[in-house]
């Protein structure tokens, strides 16, 4: 009977998915603060830390899209959370690689876009971090 009410529980995020994936939104976060304060000073030192903590939230991002990937593998395509887990994870990855490109521009060619993608790709990665901790148990809780 308890492996009955095993299979109805939502299933646990892998501690090493739930690290890397709640390590992205700080960075992207402090891209997109980097990216603000950058737009209000001109520095263009603020554009580099941007380019760096993008970099750092793509290298966390790719491991954590490879999780979401088996993880939705895994599911059968009977969670449709972890259909859209996984999709918010590719967009984002996406659209961070692109945001990636966009602040290897010159300082001047970044803005408004690297500030929109910036804002665009932080939302995807909060949301994405939520609805895999929403209704899921964590590590070995039953």
């Amino acid at each position: 009977m308890a492996a009955t009410l095993d299979r109805d529980l939502p299933r646990a995020v892998h501690p090493f998915h739930a690290v890397l994936l709640a390590g992205t939104v700080p960075l992207f976060l402090a891209a997109l603060l980097s990216d603000i304060a950058y737009s209000r000073s001109y520095q263009v030192q603020w554009l580099n830390f941007s380019s760096w903590l993008i970099a750092g939230g793509l290298l966390l991002g790719a491991v954590v899209l490879v999780f979401a990937l088996v993880d939705l593998a895994r599911t059968r395509w009977r969670g449709g959370s972890a259909l859209v887990h996984a999709g918010l994870v590719l967009v984002a990855w996406v659209l961070g690689f692109i945001n990636a490109l966009v602040h290897a521009r010159d300082a001047w060619a970044t803005m408004p876009a690297g500030l929109v993608l910036s804002a665009i790709v932080a939302v995807l990665f909060v949301v994405a971090t939520w609805l895999a901790f929403s209704g899921r148990r964590m590590g070995g809780a039953r």
